[in-house]
């Protein structure tokens, strides 16, 4: 079994002064990486800002014999994100790897929460992935290589009470990959996606105490190094947490055809169960395959030739 090995290699990692991102910034440096160590410190909601955090990352790292530098960037600001980038380019002449992993929660009944609490949980986790992937993705074009990994959560995929904001940023990121490994694979750059599962500030008191110790963050970074390696997949969701590792697909179902005369409500409810039918489901790669599926059940029906 070869190690792998990010030697030369430069990553930035959001979120990284505690929990997850410290977890993946010293795995990252202890296999070769030079990091950048970005964190705004704030508290869980999102609330103040402290360099501290990101600077001790950064120093254990160094005290290690790695290469890191610290920075504070804000990921909902665009112009701190474009000063990191800067730095880092000025630093070390290349970006190869962005894992996008900062976040916070304000967690509260969809009916309770303010529309303020919802946006800022969407611009932390989707804009901030955004903001940090456009900075980077023109660096890594030109270089003709990239490795980009969100984080997302069964929150979003599944859904969570009380996690209308955090699920919708966190499925709105796998949205985000679909797209960005289709424009991004001519150039050599994969674009995938972890959700984890670990004991950090943001499951404080949600889950019982004997089994937070096997809830580690250095068992989901294990899964984060897959991802940002040479040999990483593409649009892959990989699930981690305490030591279980799966993945995550979204399949379509064959479904049906209605003929003009029956493309009404009633008929579509009088088939939901034929609909909904998982035999024969597909992972479809991009969404024009969908379009192709109906069209093919359409010219079947009236004898059309499909070029």
């Amino acid at each position: 079994m070869t190690d792998i090995r990010f030697d030369e290699r430069v990553a930035i990692i959001t979120g990284a002064g505690a929990g997850l991102g410290r977890s993946h910034a010293l795995e990252l440096a202890r296999r070769g990486a030079k990091i950048v160590v970005n964190d705004l410190g704030g508290a869980m909601d999102g609330t103040g800002a402290s360099a501290s955090a990101a600077e001790a990352v950064a120093s254990e790292i160094r005290d290690a014999g790695g290469e890191a530098i610290a920075h504070g960037a804000d990921v909902t600001r665009p112009g701190e994100i474009a000063d990191m980038v800067e730095q880092a380019l000025q630093t070390w002449g290349r970006i190869d790897i962005l894992v996008n992993n900062a976040g916070i929660l304000r967690d509260k009944s969809f009916a309770k929460m303010s529309l303020e609490d919802f946006r800022l949980v969407l611009e932390v986790h989707l804009m901030g992935a955004v903001h940090c992937t456009k900075a980077v993705w023109e660096p890594m074009r030109e270089a003709q290589y990239g490795r980009v990994v969100m984080t997302s959560s069964s929150s979003g995929i599944y859904g969570n009470f009380g996690q209308a904001n955090y699920g919708a940023a966190k499925m709105g990121v796998v949205g985000l990959m679909n797209v960005l490994h289709l424009e991004g694979r001519k150039y050599n750059i994969k674009v995938n996606t972890l959700s984890p599962t670990a004991h950090t500030r943001m499951t404080e008191g949600l889950v019982p105490e004997p089994a937070l110790k096997l809830m580690t963050p250095e068992s989901v970074t294990a899964g984060l190094v897959v991802l940002a390696s040479d040999d990483a997949p593409d649009r892959t969701i990989l699930c981690a947490g305490a030591g279980g590792y799966a993945a995550t697909r979204i399949y379509e179902t064959p479904g049906v055809y209605l003929p003009p005369e029956q493309q009404t409500a009633e008929h579509v409810l009088a088939n939901l169960d034929k609909i909904t039918s998982e035999d024969g489901q597909e992972d479809f790669q991009e969404g024009s395959s969908q379009t192709f599926k109906f069209l093919k059940y359409a010219a079947a029906h009236f004898d059309l030739p499909l070029g």
